[in-house]
């Protein structure tokens, strides 16, 4: 699920009205991976040796590559997956931190009386239809899961934007 800590909307400690993590979703857990690239890399080893022993030997090379770059997509995603969106909100502060893959930490820090919270989505024509949800405030844009499903993007909007009407703002 991309919505770590579901969102939660009451008081708490330190007086946190909501506090969610996001982050992307990857459904192939690490041993599932690593049964799926023993299965590729046996599969291509076999076909590769059939090809070798029929004297077409650059069939095994490139079998070879093909598993290199399966592997290798597969760990750009799982690095990609490392993104984490933090979301707070206290009486005083709405704080969004944005934390890379490479580490790279960004902040963002809004009064929550001014936030206006909407969805947006994006049509294109290779890749569908995507979206974020959108925090603005005093011309200051931030838009956050764009790796969310639409349901999850609803629901997380729906919730942030319930527990900004708890602390008065309409």
């Amino acid at each position: 699920m991309g919505i770590e800590n579901a969102p939660d909307i009451g008081e708490s400690e330190g007086g946190l009205l909501f506090d969610a993590e996001l982050r992307p979703n990857r459904s192939l857990s690490p041993r599932g991976f690593r049964i799926l690239m023993a299965f590729i890399g046996l599969f291509s080893l076999v076909v590769g040796v059939g090809f070798f022993l029929q004297g077409a030997w650059p069939v095994l090379g490139f079998l070879g590559l093909d598993v290199a770059a399966i592997y290798l997509a597969f760990r750009l995603s799982y690095r990609a997956a490392q993104l984490r969106e933090t979301v707070t909100l206290s009486p005083e502060a709405l704080s969004i931190n944005r934390t890379q893959p490479s580490g790279r930490q960004r902040r963002w820090t809004f009064q929550p009386y001014w936030v206006r919270v909407r969805e947006e989505v994006e049509e294109t024509e290779d890749v569908g239809s995507h979206g974020s949800v959108v925090v603005t405030s005093h011309g200051k844009i931030v838009r956050l899961g764009r790796f969310l499903a639409p349901d999850e993007r609803q629901s997380f909007a729906a919730a942030l934007r319930r527990a900004l009407r708890r602390i008065g703002r309409t």
